[in-house]
């Protein structure tokens, strides 16, 4: 190449078809700005679904009718009941940056509907074949407008229900290139649906029906609540293992009210699928609200799992930014901290009150666990029967005695009340209901794994080290929080064989050993020295040595989270999983009680630190069923 000149790029000659590009500015045609502002607001034929329900919704409408064809692409026709468009609004409503919501600047401080930018129906427009007929309730007839890229019909009278019927046909009928990007009919057909499936959710009062190539494929009725809408959609077989979550905080300038449903920690899942947050009716993705809802169920599920919930948020309108995202899809909170506090707090409050005992596999698990209430088999005392009659809560711990221990099993109750803290009633002839997590007459070690006892609902079964492992942690963490953490200095060095990235990982730790009382300081390019370790490691017989050699390996293979209070958490889990008790482990009887008498001491006792259950339920009614009593 010469000196002093340059070849034009690439992608300049791609532009400017080989030639020097033009400098000059002009204003580009209408048909044009519609197509570019198409380029945002319709993604695919969900979008387009999206802002057509948008509208139907601020018209008031009660019934909506979605019909799709060959995936939206041939024809999407959405008609609603609200209350229409004047016959002298028609063009205009097809004209770009027109809308009837916003009026002036200061309207976008308040937002209070869900479409607003005034340009969705011209955008679609711009790259389909669109027709509108609409008929307010004080006109005798409807009218009809129709659309095609830039040219616009005159409007013509036509008979017609109240509402609005808004039917695109042809969708990138002028711009192939954007056809070429779409999926299958069967992939876009299914965004359209769950698009509507999402909107039906937040809108329980209204009625939603959509057709796929004349087929049914939703029918919601108008006027359910919002449980039954959202159960609808998620699925009857899931309502036992949804559980209600409030919260009231409301006030005109900054404060929310919260209603939802959390799902247990089993139903949580690899992806994001699971969760549907709602801001004043409008669906959106929030890193705020998505980060309170994990922590919220942190150490009930697996770290890299996600919690399945529908959220449901109101704000005052001033309190909340809708106008940050093309399609409206994301928010921006005056005061997110708020957000985050509230609905962490709601779930944490809502998980805390569930029984949150997984099931065993294949039981019924019966219906909604009500907001506040304390579901149980039957009346006080009493168990339901296969025979038709009932067994006193008396009469099962009796046969349960008689099924670990035998009819003369003896219990030391000074002992069970010193390793519950608290009062243990004597056995008497009459015999209330067994509050839950009371440990049974006899706890049955089986295998030197597995710990047999009774609650009110039936049999549980634990696992002694996933049980230990939660108890560990909880103290732990309570100990960091009272700043009293003891720590044993070494008269030798504890020496800890390493490779040098493990070695160099040591200086990122050090701040979170300080807290946890380890201390550790390299003794050469492979070599670490633990100079000091908590002292109930030590009463727990874990070696120092053991303990950082693993925990470095674990830092090099997983990494650990970027987040300080998520990094010692990770670490807590270890040293948790380090001083509990293990499988194989024989306990003496005192233990026995005294462990599962912590299932009600702690939070969170249901799950081990990482998120697997620590005990299961067979219930009195799988029992029956088992042994064809019912």
């Amino acid at each position: 190449m010469s000196s002093g000149t340059e070849a034009p790029s690439r992608r300049q000659s791609h532009q400017s078809g080989g030639s020097a590009p033009s400098l000059r500015i002009k204003s580009l045609a209408a048909l044009l700005v519609n197509q570019i502002a198409a380029g945002e607001v319709v993604e695919r034929p969900a979008s387009i679904v999206k802002e057509l329900l948008d509208n139907a919704l601020d018209a008031g409408a009660m019934r909506i009718v979605i019909e799709i064809e060959a995936g939206g692409v041939d024809l999407l026709r959405v008609t609603d009941d609200g209350v229409g468009i004047a016959p002298e609004d028609l063009a205009l409503a097809l004209a770009p940056h027109a809308t009837s919501k916003i009026f002036e600047s200061a309207d976008l401080d308040h937002i209070g509907t869900f479409g607003f930018r005034g340009e969705a129906l011209a955008s679609i427009a711009s790259v389909s074949r669109l027709s509108i007929r609409s008929r307010p309730r004080d006109e005798e007839s409807a009218y009809t407008i129709e659309a095609a890229g830039e040219v616009l019909s005159e409007q013509r009278p036509e008979s017609g229900p109240i509402g609005t019927c808004v039917t695109v046909r042809d969708l990138f009928f002028n711009t192939p290139a954007r056809r070429k990007f779409l999926r299958t009919s069967q992939t876009e057909q299914g965004h359209c649906l769950e698009t509507a499936r999402t909107l039906a959710m937040a809108h329980s009062h209204v009625g939603f029906t959509v057709r796929i190539d004349g087929r049914e494929r939703l029918n919601l009725p108008a006027g359910q609540s919002p449980k039954q809408r959202v159960v609808a959609i998620l699925g009857e077989e899931l309502a036992p293992r949804l559980i209600e979550v409030h919260a009231d905080e409301f006030d005109d300038a900054r404060g929310l009210a919260l209603w939802g449903l959390a799902g247990l920690p089993e139903l949580a899942r690899p992806t994001l699928k699971g969760q549907h947050v709602f801001v004043n009716g409008r669906p959106i993705r929030d890193r705020t609200i998505q980060h309170a809802i994990q922590e919220a169920y942190r150490g009930l599920i697996e770290p890299s799992r996600k919690p399945t919930a529908v959220l449901m948020l109101e704000m005052a309108p001033a309190a909340v930014d809708v106008n940050v995202h093309p399609a409206k899809a994301e928010v921006r909170f005056r005061d997110s901290g708020l957000v985050h506090s509230v609905v962490h707090r709601a779930l944490r409050e809502a998980l805390l009150r569930a029984d949150l005992t997984p099931k065993w596999p294949g039981q019924d698990r019966g219906g909604f666990r009500e907001f506040g209430s304390d579901r149980s088999p039957g009346p006080a005392g009493q168990l339901g029967s296969g025979s038709g009659g009932s067994v006193s809560a008396a009469a099962f711990a009796d046969s349960f005695k008689q099924a670990v221990g035998g009819p003369d099993a003896r219990i030391d109750y000074d002992a069970l009340r010193s390793a519950m803290g608290q009062h243990v009633p004597e056995p008497s002839q009459e015999v209330g209901p067994i509050p839950v997590a009371r440990p049974a007459d006899r706890v049955l070690q089986v295998h030197k794994s597995y710990l047999v006892t009774q609650d009110e609902q039936g049999v549980v079964i634990v696992d002694q080290h996933a049980l230990h492992e939660r108890v560990m942690f909880e103290q732990i963490m309570q100990r960091l929080q009272s700043g009293v953490f003891e720590s044993q200095r070494l008269l030798t060095p504890a020496v800890v064989s390493a490779p040098a990235q493990r070695v160099e990982r040591l200086a990122d730790l050090t701040p979170l050993f300080e807290k946890l009382g380890v201390e550790a300081a390299p003794l050469g390019p492979d070599t670490i020295a633990v100079h000091a370790f908590p002292t109930f490691l030590f009463d727990k017989g874990v070696d120092p040595s053991e303990f950082l050699s693993d925990l470095l390996e674990q830092a090099e293979t997983d990494g650990f989270p970027s987040s300080s209070e998520e990094a010692l958490h990770e670490i807590v889990d270890m040293m948790a999983c380090k001083a509990a008790v293990k499988a194989g482990d024989r306990l003496t009887e005192q233990e026995l009680a005294e462990l599962v008498s912590m299932r009600s001491r702690y939070e969170r006792a249901s799950n081990c630190p990482h998120g697997r259950p620590t005990s299961i339920r067979l219930s009195i009614r799988d029992l029956e069923r088992q042994f064809g009593r019912t």
